[in-house]
């Protein structure tokens, strides 16, 4: 199946840079819809939540948009998501910021606090770690960086795979102050802390490597 064939549903919930993920999955050849209509959203290949602000309000916007309801069921039925910064941290458990805790989708066990570094936010280029079978950095060096503007992150990870029949997810991670979670590959559910939209080359390769898979 050739790339320009697969679809792929922005999620629209109202707290996202939806137009740079729709021009920077377009490029890389993906028929790209911006909505957060239920059918849509099932019936898309891919599905991308992206996610700018706080934790705590784009939780509320994507419970609006029934968009937990809709990673749920695809994530359920073995459906490829993919999520990017807030979009990323709201998958773990719950986020801290500024003293408040709120739920998150707890895919993931974990919990988004404040970052401890000299300056933040971390806003600029990293490089990052990647496991040396990642396909989502399949052919891209090691010194690549990647475009950040966060303050907050995931530093452990805590989920453990005891299963020796299930794969343990491929975890990345950066560096800014402390060790920080930047990326995740975990079955049909893969995440970013970084923008690949706004990471140039490496950012569109990362892309093209995850419509490889729908």
């Amino acid at each position: 199946m050739e790339l320009s064939t697969k679809s792929v549903v922005v999620l629209d919930y109202g707290f996202g840079n939806v137009r740079s993920a729709e021009r920077a999955l377009a490029h890389v050849g993906a028929q790209v819809e911006i909505t957060r209509d239920y059918d849509t959203a099932m019936a898309a290949d891919g599905l991308l939540v992206p996610g700018v602000g706080a934790f705590a309000a784009c939780m509320k916007g994507l419970r609006a948009a029934r968009g937990d309801w809709i990673v749920g069921r695809r994530l359920s039925g073995g459906r490829p998501v993919m999520g990017i910064c807030v979009g990323m941290q709201i998958l773990f458990g719950r986020g801290i910021e500024h003293g408040v805790e709120a739920e998150g989708l707890d895919e993931w066990p974990g919990t988004v606090e404040p970052l401890r570094a000299p300056v933040v936010p971390h806003m600029g280029w990293n490089t990052v770690k990647a496991p040396g079978d990642s396909r989502l950095f399949a052919g891209l060096d090691e010194g690549e960086r990647y475009y950040f503007v966060h303050s907050y992150a995931v530093r452990t990870w805590e989920l453990e795979v005891t299963n020796p029949h299930i794969p343990a997810p491929k975890v990345t991670w950066s560096t800014h102050g402390e060790p920080f979670v930047a990326a995740v590959e975990n079955g049909p559910l893969w995440a970013t802390q970084f923008h690949p939209e706004k990471s140039g080359d490496a950012g569109a390769r990362l892309l093209r490597n995850w419509l490889d898979t729908l």
